[in-house]
């Protein structure tokens, strides 16, 4: 019995586990806060429980990074807010006036308000408070007592949709040092291939392609990897960059390839370079030995060409990457020590 709870703890505090299967534990995590609010509003009978129900599912969105949860959290929370309180205004206003047209005059009005501010900065506020003000609401044909208490289901919604939000959540720094490790895997065999030589025009294209999808999704991480680690932003756009200039130089490597032949005074140790830092990323150990970060992880050949002059520039670019690398380990413990 001990010994599978220790399995199970094992699983569930394992960042690569979640890391690998983060859409079946967002699925449970999901599933078991409906349970949680299905068994409080039935079990102490509040009236309309299933407007705490639905609100869980509309609040606890996709997938959220450590690093993004208390922002996203703040943010659902003054949704919730002022989406109820303007809920309860127009019932209140339906109730004194008894005008129906003018309540769904007002309600097209404030939800066409805050569809306007859903694209672009505090969208996920806008959105939310639309979608509370037609929960609390209805069509404005509700009684102050009903309205009272939708409110009060959907801020119990919010809470039960928060708790779980901060419930083994997955890590941001993981999901990036992983992401980057993967690009300058493939970047590695990008560059072994092609000393080799592709087998044609559209497995080059392909590969090359395939880097870039690799590239993007870092950048959207960065955001959420600041706050968790501290480290300045800036320092991951930099590093961003790096990986941006080797896969470009790939690129232009790939396309000199093909006038002078596969291999021409490229060097070989650009991608064991490039795999070392992966491993590094992937273990949280840096790599050994160090370099210094004044000197490039690679030494180029000293052929002469344009492949081998290309060759050179990555080297150095790789080396740089490295340095920005090491000099974060050693401010903040990342990305090599593991968190």
């Amino acid at each position: 019995m001990l010994d599978i709870l220790r399995k199970t703890t094992d699983v569930l505090f394992d960042s690569n586990r979640r890391f690998r299967q983060a859409r079946l534990f967002h699925a449970t995590r999901v599933a078991l806060a409906l349970l949680v609010s299905i068994a409080l509003t039935t079990g102490i009978r509040i009236p309309h429980g299933e407007w705490a129900t639905i609100t869980v599912l509309v609040v606890i969105g996709g997938i959220q990074h450590h690093g993004n949860i208390r922002r996203r959290a703040a943010e659902r929370g003054v949704g919730t807010l002022i989406g109820a309180v303007v809920g309860l205004a127009l019932i209140v206003q339906q109730s004194y006036f008894g005008a129906p047209m003018l309540t769904y005059l007002l309600m097209a009005v404030i939800c066409g308000y805050c569809a306007y501010h859903a694209i672009g900065k505090g969208g996920y506020i806008a959105l939310l408070a639309a979608i509370t003000v037609v929960i609390t609401a209805g069509h404005g044909n509700q009684n102050v007592y009903d309205a009272l208490w939708r409110t009060v289901d959907v801020f119990i919604g919010t809470a039960i949709a928060l708790v779980f939000s901060f419930a083994l959540p997955a890590y941001a720094s993981y999901s990036w040092r992983v992401r980057l490790a993967a690009l300058l895997r493939a970047s590695a065999a990008v560059h072994v291939k092609m000393r080799h030589g592709f087998a044609d025009a559209a497995e080059q294209r392909a590969a090359m392609l395939d880097l870039g999808a690799k590239l993007i999704p870092l950048r959207g991480l960065i955001p959420s990897v600041a706050k968790e680690t501290g480290v300045p932003a800036a320092e991951f756009e930099e590093i961003q960059h790096a990986a941006r200039v080797c896969v470009s130089a790939l690129e232009l490597m790939a396309a000199i390839e093909q006038e002078s032949g596969p291999g021409d005074g490229d060097d070989p140790g650009i991608a064991s370079a490039l795999l070392a830092l992966a491993d590094a990323l992937e273990t949280g150990r840096a790599p050994a030995p160090a370099v210094s970060p004044a000197q490039p992880a690679v030494v180029p050949a000293p052929e002469t060409g344009p492949l081998a002059f290309m060759a050179s520039q990555l080297a150095a670019e790789i080396g740089r990457l490295r340095a920005r690398l090491d000099r974060m380990s050693e401010k903040s413990g990342f990305p090599y020590a593991a968190r």
